[in-house]
């Protein structure tokens, strides 16, 4: 979202899973959980909150290809709906798979449940797929905010190996925003700064370790 915006950000990046391996963190996020945006007094934790956020309140409303949808485009509770269905219906079982795929000790690695919620992520997809049909974009006959947020949990899905199982409007959208300067600038971002700071990072810049905003 900040590049896309163009807007100037200090980068902090964090070990995985910072609630054990960066306690101090907890001391600005209780929750341990990332991304973290702190903008002045403002303090956020949810990430889609963070899209809206970021859109609403630093895009130019002049501009004809903003990020945010205003309350009087047709398409404006399309927007929210996109917006949100990214964490809460794509997001949301990936979590399970890799907690119970990836992270837990062998002993404790549930693989019935990473692949019950692995297919439940595939379904959820028809309706990203159904969306697209015809259109560059989810909503709006542009790209927006909404985008960033499905374009996350695609790609979660894709370090999770799920790519191959996208539908094929999902899989062509999914490349396309692969192609925006904003998202590689954002992945070097990131990259760069788990460099300088002295956090491990991923032998790839596709692959970075937790960040806070």
């Amino acid at each position: 979202m900040l590049e896309e915006l163009a807007v100037p950000y200090v980068l902090h990046m964090l070990p995985f899973p910072p609630r054990a391996l960066a306690r101090d963190f907890l001391a600005l996020n209780p929750l341990g959980t990332v991304p973290l945006l702190e903008d002045g007094a403002t303090r956020m934790t949810e990430s889609a909150a963070m899209c809206q956020y970021l859109a609403e309140r630093y895009d130019d409303p002049d501009r004809r290809d903003r990020l945010a949808v205003r309350p009087d485009e047709p398409a404006y509770g399309a927007y929210l709906n996109w917006l949100h269905h990214g964490e809460a219906t794509l997001t949301f079982p990936q979590t399970l798979v890799l907690r119970y795929g990836r992270f837990e000790p062998d002993a404790r690695k549930l693989p019935q449940v990473a692949q019950d919620y692995a297919r439940w992520f595939i379904a959820r997809l028809r309706g990203v797929d159904a969306a697209l049909g015809e259109r560059e974009y989810l909503c709006a006959g542009r790209f927006t905010a909404a985008d960033v947020s499905v374009g996350y949990a695609l790609m979660l899905a894709s370090h999770l190996d799920l790519s191959a199982q996208f539908p094929p409007a999902v899989q062509a959208y999914w490349q396309r925003l692969q192609q925006r300067a904003g998202y590689r600038r954002a992945l070097a971002a990131q990259h760069t700064a788990a460099l300088a700071q002295g956090v491990p990072a991923h032998p790839s810049p596709e692959l970075p370790p937790a960040a806070s905003g």
